[in-house]
């Protein structure tokens, strides 16, 4: 029924009526076994004629009673933030689809440029988010987040049920008959030593162990759980064979010189414990080990049935909702951080050290440069010993580019002279009637 009904929860979008009212109906029916799972507690009553008696009356057990409405209530929360996504602001598109206007980054999902990211590619079979090419605005991505904070606070409510109930059934005969006689040989000779050494610390062991991935992390769990019961068996086993043996007076002397190795069994069991719940701590979302399995496989209290697999569904569900967001928020961190990278390498192509530099302007050729007012404040040039103007054909520029072009045709050549020499003359006889002009206080004005 969970895989019909949320087995192909690929989209933020509400179940379909069919779905939801197939789930609720099946769940009411499911569940109305628990009603006939009571315990018999003390109850006073009334006489009619004003005295009181004590009765028993029942009421659902107790793990029932406080686990099953909470599991119910975040049942109908999921189910109602799933239908809060109808009018979004995002959409998807299926893998196959290619989309030659696409406008995100290379490190998004962008089809039309043929190239998907590592985060993408490991879930090819689920459809791409698309979003605006300016992503989500500030509300929207704010209730986003808010939804995903509130659903993984459900995620986090369903694992503590689901461990609590794990906990509390029994630990099956099939699992302690596959148990080694020793915790040596659970643990392996590294492990061993480690946790057998004066100082222990269960984050430095943890720091050595390979815990790479989450094949080797699931089989060193598995390896210390096998230990802590080994030594639980061991130390549970000398304390029944002392309590045995102190009846008599030549078996508590016996009593007393086994004492030493029960102790040491407990000491272990503990140290081991402690290293598996730092390492269920560092990896939370470790998968269920052998021992939870078997638990679960060989299980014959239909209460607990019922507790374990109504909140490992509700685990599943949170976390494939949390996914779903993580993969829209992604697109839309991957199109701000495209658009920012847009903007600071347009920015910083402006100049060096992001400072756009000026262009030069040509100048005019009608600017004051080019008059003889260009000299402050308006000097009259007079001969002296200094280089000449660029414009006279004397200045070394013009005599360096007349001698490099001195075997260019020789008509071409007379006339340029000649033309530069009329121009010479024209500009210097105007600065004569300038200097003439200023003796006599009558100086030309700026126009």
């Amino acid at each position: 029924m969970v895989a019909t009904v949320f087995g192909e929860l690929w989209r933020l979008e509400p179940l379909a009526p069919q779905k939801k009212a197939m789930w609720r109906r099946e769940m009411e029916w499911l569940l109305c076994v628990s009603d006939s799972i009571v315990e018999l507690v003390p109850s006073v009553q009334q006489f009619p004629g004003g005295g009181t008696y004590e009765v028993m009356a029942t009421r659902p057990r107790s793990d029932l009673y406080i686990n099953l409405p909470a599991l119910k209530k975040l049942d109908g929360m999921l189910l109602g933030m799933l239908d809060g996504f109808q009018d979004t602001k995002f959409w998807y598109v299926d893998r196959g689809i290619l989309l030659g206007d696409s406008k995100e980054c290379d490190d998004a999902y962008s089809p039309g440029r043929g190239r998907t990211s590592v985060r993408q590619e490991e879930k090819w079979w689920l459809p791409s988010p698309k979003l605006p090419p300016n992503g989500l605005c500030e509300d929207d991505r704010k209730r986003l987040q808010q939804c995903r904070d509130c659903t993984n606070q459900i995620l986090k409510a369903a694992m503590a049920i689901n461990s609590s109930v794990l906990a509390e059934m029994e630990i099956p005969g099939a699992y302690i008959e596959s148990l080694p006689k020793n915790g040596k040989a659970c643990l392996g000779e590294i492990i061993y030593r480690y946790i057998t050494a004066d100082q222990f610390s269960p984050e430095c062991l943890l720091d050595c162990l390979d815990l790479s991935s989450e094949h080797h992390t699931l089989d060193v769990a598995n390896r210390i759980e096998a230990a802590v019961h080994v030594w639980r068996l061991k130390d549970h086993k000398k304390h029944l064979n002392t309590v045995k043996a102190r009846r008599s007076w030549g078996g508590k002397v016996k009593g007393l010189v086994a004492d030493g190795g029960g102790d040491k069994n407990h000491s272990l069991a503990q140290r081991a414990d402690t290293l598996l719940q730092s390492l269920k701590h560092r990896f939370p979302g470790l998968p269920q080990t052998a021992l939870d399995m078997a638990k679960i496989q060989y299980n014959k209290d239909v209460g607990q049935s019922i507790l374990e697999s109504y909140s490992r569904v509700m685990e599943s569900l949170a976390f494939n909702i949390m996914a779903r967001i993580d993969d829209v928020l992604y697109v839309d961190d991957s199109i701000k951080r495209c658009a920012a990278a847009e903007s600071i390498s347009l920015f910083n192509r402006g100049g060096f050290g992001g400072l756009p530099i000026q262009k030069r302007m040509t100048p005019s050729p009608f600017s004051i440069q080019h008059t003889p007012y260009a000299s402050p404040p308006f000097a009259t040039p007079s001969f002296c010993s200094s280089s000449p103007i660029t414009g006279s054909p004397c200045s070394p520029r013009r005599m360096h580019t007349a001698k490099r072009n001195g075997l260019k045709d020789t008509t071409d050549s007379t006339k340029s002279e000649k033309a530069a020499s009329a121009e010479f003359e024209r500009v210097w006889s105007y600065t004569g009637n300038l200097s003439a002009r200023r003796m006599s206080s009558d100086a030309p004005e700026r126009d």
